[in-house]
């Protein structure tokens, strides 16, 4: 078997397809991504896709190796996103050419269901708590929400009293039974983050995602050491290598890995295994389509220290089947490859030019803010 095309086709809202052709007329399905920058993520698909041309899709963990470290330079969202889209594709033609599911040639599942959690928030209280009340209804048991904008390096007490009534308007809702995750998206600088932290300790959320960058391990590190929330961070890192500090550092107790931008499904599990070693947790980043979502319940399929799988999109109007949420799970994928079947008429309709830009976030001063 040998790759014969990779082709990428821009959808919408915002995410990238990615898919691989071979001489038996097998296909593949990835989703390589940078939120903001899909042009230029394609152009480094078309360009790795140059060197792997007439080769076998079979050889996923060679092809990696070579597309990785095979340059001198090496890693960063673009070239990272772009293997992982050719990664995940490599992966589905390789299970649907053995008749199996991912998760089963990376050790088999180890649950028989997987928990996701929605997004829910508001521009008041009362539509925090709608919000909350709508994923109820659809089956949720965990969510997560962001409770501010912009922040200074050191904010008034007025934003850190709107980020606690927020919460506890949606804990009230929901009730304790309920999972919330908190999503600073690190726009905070430490003293804030510890600040508002320890404030919304009473409403005991699941985690608070990236209360700083995570460019700074030590400062995540202090943060975490800070409150008893277990801290999460991991979506704008990327390969085993650039979680070892946060893990030898314990700068979070959960990883957040997006097998979209870390290097794929076996790098995921990797990042996952380094995890266990630790005893942290991993709770997949997925703000993107199905198919990402897809390549993410492979792994969660087959990892002990899964904690919960973000999602956007189960699929619907993309997928033949979509994914259903019931109790607060969706179900193993069983079906070949990543387990899903792409309705190719319906992404033909959603197909456009690729234009998509990141809101920038202002303060009142005029000067940018931390997205």
């Amino acid at each position: 078997m040998k790759i014969t095309r990779l082709e990428t086709l821009y959808v919408q809202p915002r995410w990238v397809f990615l898919k691989m052709h071979t001489d038996e007329g097998i296909m593949g399905w990835g989703e390589p991504i940078v939120e903001g920058w899909s042009r230029t993520t394609a152009t480094a698909v078309d360009e790795m896709g140059r060197w792997l041309i007439g080769k076998d899709p079979r050889r996923i963990e060679h092809h990696w190796q070579a597309l990785y470290r095979g340059a001198f330079y090496r890693g960063g969202p673009v070239l990272c996103s772009a293997l992982s889209g050719i990664e995940q594709a490599m992966w589905d033609i390789t299970g649907k050419c053995l008749g199996v599911p991912v998760h089963q040639l990376l050790g088999g599942r180890v649950r028989d269901r997987i928990r996701v959690y929605a997004h829910v928030g508001g521009s008041d209280l009362e539509a925090y708590a709608a919000s909350g009340l709508s994923a109820l209804e659809r089956g949720f048991t965990a969510v997560k929400t962001s409770v501010f904008g912009a922040v200074r390096f050191v904010d008034s007490p007025a934003l850190v009293d709107q980020a606690v009534a927020r919460i506890a308007a949606l804990r009230e809702t929901v009730g304790d039974t309920v999972d919330i995750g908190i999503d600073f998206h690190g726009r905070v600088h430490p003293p804030m983050a510890i600040q508002l932290a320890r404030a919304l300790e009473p409403y005991r959320p699941m985690f608070i995602e990236e209360p700083c960058l995570p460019e700074n391990v030590d400062a995540l590190a202090t943060v975490a050491r800070a409150t008893s929330i277990p801290i999460a961070t991991g979506e704008r890192l990327f390969t085993r290598w650039g979680f070892r500090e946060v893990l030898e550092k314990q700068a979070a107790a959960i990883l957040q890995p997006d097998v979209s931008h870390a290097g794929g499904i076996l790098e995921t599990r990797k990042i996952a295994a380094m995890a266990e070693t630790y005893y942290a947790a991993i709770a997949p980043h997925c703000p993107l389509g199905p198919i990402s979502l897809a390549a993410g319940l492979q792994v969660d399929a087959c990892t002990p220290n899964f904690l919960c799988q973000e999602q956007v999109s189960l699929g619907e109007g993309v997928l033949k089947e979509p994914f259903v949420v019931e109790d607060g799970h969706v179900a193993v994928p069983t079906g070949p490859g990543l387990g899903i079947e792409v309705d190719e008429e319906a992404v033909a309709e959603r197909l456009y030019d690729g234009s998509f830009e990141n809101p920038r976030l202002w303060h009142a001063d005029g000067s940018l803010a931390d997205w």
